[in-house]
């Protein structure tokens, strides 16, 4: 008997210790635009991950606002899902980039301001059918954030935290998640993030470990590298996903806790010198838009997907353990099956709580650009993960 115990207790342990997470953001971007025919919430397969989050939702007066006339019927849609798999979670993600800093600012104040946004808050993902909240505020104490919105940030959150908890008994539904985005940057950290605190409060922190280099740098780089390039130096050398997660562990986050992120796109360029085609070489703007993305110096996967059967030259960055592929002067940095199950692995090893993507729909969700399968990188990381709670 002790032994049958003994080994159902065993059983139990592998089973919480592979409890990985993965965390896909679905932006809604493509659907408002009349000439391209982007995915719909409804088009998501329900079971590659453990939490979808909508993105992205917006501050009006203190008080959580739609962005869109249309978002009421993604809401239904996105969390209709949950009918195609019961152990999925959602998320309602507020702020991003092009909300700016003011909202934040504002909401944060004062102790009124911050009861009116949380609130509000509580209403809204009860009425809408979501099970918590993403933060995503680019960023406090800095970037026009005044120093003290570092602390006012962690008072919010745990604001947050204790009402959602207090809401639990009164209505005996299972407690609102709550949690944040955050940058890797030193500086960004040291001016925006009491990590310690925060890590008490939030339920997960998803670390956005891309976007590490660009155009805007003036020379060629890897959007989310594993490890740094053997020439950079001082700062450039933080520059990778292995320092920035290691960072957030060593100022007190708990690992558990924090999500690494992986990038479904990739940061293009046009090389000065097309002869000159390694990390490190000269660029003088950003690479033509994607038909899909439309945006200066990214392109989705499946629209690299579309580059690279061109006739593009593809390397694989051994040091860094991402690729990049260039043909004529065009040159990007981006990730693939193979990188994302690499740095997947590595996650587990370094015992993180799991990966978030940004984002599902800029994965090739019809199969019909990279002829790897629907959601080829979404799937490889559930795949490398072994999620359980994500198949059903």
């Amino acid at each position: 008997m002790y032994s049958l115990f003994l080994g159902l207790n065993l059983l139990l342990n592998a089973h919480l210790g592979s409890a990985y997470q993965l965390m896909c953001y679905f932006n809604n971007w493509a659907q408002y635009q009349s000439d391209v025919e982007g995915i719909k919430p409804h088009d998501i397969d329900p079971c590659l991950c453990t939490h979808l989050i909508y993105s992205f939702v917006g501050i009006w007066k203190n008080n959580i606002t739609m962005t869109k006339k249309k978002a009421l019927d993604d809401y239904k849609e996105f969390n209709d899902l949950k009918k195609r798999n019961n152990q999925l979670k959602t998320l309602l993600s507020i702020g991003c980039w092009n909300s700016g800093t003011a909202p934040f600012i504002t909401l944060v104040s004062a102790p009124e301001g911050r009861q009116s946004f949380i609130t509000s808050v509580i209403k809204f993902l009860r009425k809408y059918g979501f099970d918590g909240l993403n933060l995503f505020w680019q960023y406090p104490g800095c970037h026009g954030s005044p120093p003290r919105d570092k602390h006012l940030f962690t008072v919010l959150i745990q604001e947050i935290r204790k009402a959602f908890e207090k809401e639990v008994s009164k209505n005996k539904k299972p407690r609102l998640l709550v949690t944040a985005a955050v940058d890797g940057a030193i500086a960004t950290i040291k001016s925006g993030y009491e990590v310690s605190q925060l890590s008490r409060s939030l339920d997960y922190i998803q670390v956005m470990t891309y976007d590490l280099h660009g155009s805007w740098e003036g020379y060629t780089g890897e959007n989310s590298p594993l490890y740094k390039s053997p020439a950079e130096t001082g700062i450039k050398a933080f520059h990778n996903i292995k320092y920035i997660m290691d960072n957030w562990k060593q100022k007190g986050a708990a690992p558990e806790k924090l999500i690494v992120g992986f990038p479904a796109y990739g940061h293009t360029f046009i090389l000065s010198d097309s002869s000159k085609t390694g990390i490190g070489a000269p660029s003088n703007r950003g690479g033509h838009p994607g038909p899909y993305t439309k945006k200066t110096g990214l392109w989705a996967y499946s629209e690299i997907c579309t580059f690279l059967k061109s006739g593009a030259t593809q390397v694989w960055n051994a040091a860094q353990q991402v690729p990049y592929a260039y043909y004529g002067n065009e040159w990007v940095g981006y990730d693939n099956i193979k990188s994302f199950h690499i740095k997947a692995q590595w996650l587990k090893k370094s015992s993180f709580g799991g990966a978030m993507i940004w984002a599902i729909d800029m994965d090739d969700f019809t199969g019909s650009f990279c002829g790897q399968g629907t959601f080829p990188l979404t799937s490889t990381l559930k795949k490398v993960l072994k999620l359980h709670n994500a198949s059903k």
